[in-house]
């Protein structure tokens, strides 16, 4: 999950920029699985993730929520497939 490119493509290439090739593993390949968006309300505790990828379709949401709970564990965590 980034937020510093715009598009889908973009946090892609980016990836295999930085975290692949920008470490010597050649011979690995990644994709992008689908896309969504991710809003984040800081003092409400709530995280809402949405929308899809007009790229790479939807994400599987449900496993994007599991990662951010993890993380967020006391934010209220919310998902929809439109947008």
């Amino acid at each position: 999950m980034r937020n510093d490119c715009e598009y889908h493509a973009d946090i892609l290439q980016t990836f295999q920029n930085e975290e692949i090739y920008g470490v010597g593993l050649v011979e690995y390949e990644s994709n992008c699985p689908g896309g969504g968006r991710i809003k984040f309300e800081e003092e409400e505790k709530k995280i809402f993730v949405y929308g899809y990828s007009q790229g790479f379709g939807r994400a599987d949401h449900e496993i994007t929520i599991g990662l951010i709970k993890t993380k967020y564990p006391d934010h209220e965590v919310t998902w929809s497939n439109e947008g």
